[in-house]
């Protein structure tokens, strides 16, 4: 069953498997606040069990670009198309949180982001390829985030 996130009023709702489920809820809260404020689209996401392509879409980047495999189980993905630009979210139950940005016009951004919650360490198949950056929020507390560029047609 799909889930309008709410960044009000932060829930863990399908997370509660996390062992930072609370932090993972602000993480997706701080998501849903963006994706409202940029471009007035409800965040809605759906458990992983229900969504496998997208799990899988952004698995194949990973390993493709990267040679990327995130060790943790997917909870809950979700996907928006937003002013031409394909935006794939997957919530794994670490903590971590992974989004591709594909433009679908030629020459347009294309990224993998990476975003870690309050309290979790660095998953191991990321510690020694990627420096992260802190942000803070008020819905997540500390974010650490990283990324790169796809280079390849997905």
């Amino acid at each position: 069953m799909s889930y309008v996130v709410d960044f009000v009023n932060v829930s863990t709702v399908g997370l509660e498997s996390s062992p930072v489920a609370d932090a993972l809820a602000g993480l997706r809260a701080n998501e849903a606040r963006y994706f409202k404020n940029k471009y007035d689209h409800d965040f809605t996401t759906s458990p992983a069990a229900e969504v496998p392509e997208l799990v899988d879409y952004v698995a194949r980047v990973l390993r493709e670009e990267r040679g990327i495999v995130i060790a943790s189980p997917a909870l809950e993905a979700t996907e928006a198309l937003v002013d031409g630009i394909r935006w794939t979210h997957v919530f794994y139950e670490s903590g971590l949180a992974v989004n591709v940005l594909y433009t679908l016009e030629d020459g347009g951004k294309r990224a993998v982001g990476f975003k870690l919650s309050d309290g979790m360490e660095v998953p191991e198949e990321l510690a020694d390829k990627f420096k992260f950056a802190r942000q803070k929020s008020k819905l997540a507390g500390t974010i650490r985030g990283s990324y790169f560029v796809i280079k390849n047609e997905y």
